[in-house]
């Protein structure tokens, strides 16, 4: 009985190795390895972000300029590419003063970017916002001259917005900016302007990152994307990515975002990717296809998806 009640050494030493002070120690120890860790893998998220940045900026572009002002840069970046993957970049420079306007385009039945871009004379052009694939019609605001050609469709509650529709493209002739909308689904109806392109979501506004949902994979997946941007100085970029084969990966929202700050915008605006992501540039070979749309899963200039709208730079007339 004596035996079974007095503590053996080995227990005595297992009682002291349990002592809160022995407990705080391990648990102190264990927190510490954590933080290491942790700091290790913010030390790899920056220097992995700041290899990207100074890849982007410093990647041997090619370049052409379109006409005063416009500069079409082209880049496939390759293994290690950006994010780890292979992407393909257009990238469309137009400098503050370009003798050019902005316009939108917009066929009642879906038709190609460059159909719709060549049917107005267009300059230059890149997809538009989002459309039913099967009514053709879009499922974003879209105001062309004054008159309404397309309205948000409704989220849960009929009287506000879907996630990708709180931001908008304004256009004013030779003036493009961007602007932050309200809750509001047919918030655009109360607003002057003549012609205002709902798309989203917003990404910068301000120099400063916008909050998107991050619970669809729409947003945290990699897809072809297209975006326009703005620098401080007043150039307008109009982005593209292709995605969606292994040549060129696509990117997540986050990776857009990124990209396009440190191409130097404070102001940026997704578009309709996806098989959408199309840039047209007039009289360039591959019907004016400059990026390689991914409809027909191929990495080539032939995989252009008919489209609803667009957004559109055409030579300002003398």
């Amino acid at each position: 009985m004596w035996l079974l009640n007095k503590s053996s050494p080995k227990q005595d030493n297992m009682s002291k190795n349990s002592s809160p002070q022995r407990k705080s120690f391990f648990i102190f120890a264990d927190m510490k390895k954590l933080g290491l860790s942790l700091w290790l893998f913010l030390v790899c998220i920056t220097l992995a972000a700041q290899r990207d940045s100074i890849a982007l900026v410093c990647a041997p572009w090619q370049t052409d300029t379109i006409q005063q002002g416009i500069v079409l840069k082209r880049h496939h970046f390759v293994e290690p590419g950006l994010f780890a993957a292979n992407q393909n970049i257009c990238l469309l420079e137009i400098a503050p003063g370009a003798p050019v306007t902005f316009e939108f385009g917009y066929e009642p039945r879906r038709t190609t970017t460059s159909e719709i871009a060549q049917k107005h004379g267009a300059l230059a052009a890149i997809n538009g916002s989002f459309f039913d694939m099967d009514l053709h019609n879009p499922v974003c605001y879209l105001r062309i001259d004054s008159v309404e050609v397309g309205v948000n469709t409704p989220g849960n509650d009929p009287s506000t917005r879907k996630y990708y529709q709180y931001g908008a493209i304004v256009l004013d002739q030779d003036s493009l900016y961007l602007i932050k909308t309200e809750s509001e689904r047919l918030w655009e109806r109360t607003q002057p302007y003549s012609n205002i392109m709902t798309s989203g979501p917003l990404l910068l506004k301000n120099g400063q990152r916008e909050q998107y949902r991050t619970d669809r994979t729409f947003v945290t997946n990699r897809h072809p994307r297209s975006a326009v941007g703005i620098r401080p100085d007043g150039t307008i970029l109009f982005f593209t990515v292709d995605g969606r084969i292994k040549e060129s990966a696509g990117m997540s929202l986050e990776e857009l975002t990124r990209t396009l700050e440190w191409l130097g915008c404070t102001e940026a605006i997704n578009l309709d990717g996806g098989g959408s992501t199309t840039m047209y540039v007039y009289d360039y070979p591959e019907n004016g296809i400059v990026n390689c749309p991914v409809d027909n899963g191929r990495f080539d200039h032939q995989g252009e998806r008919a489209v609803s709208n667009i957004l559109m730079i055409k030579t300002l007339k003398k």
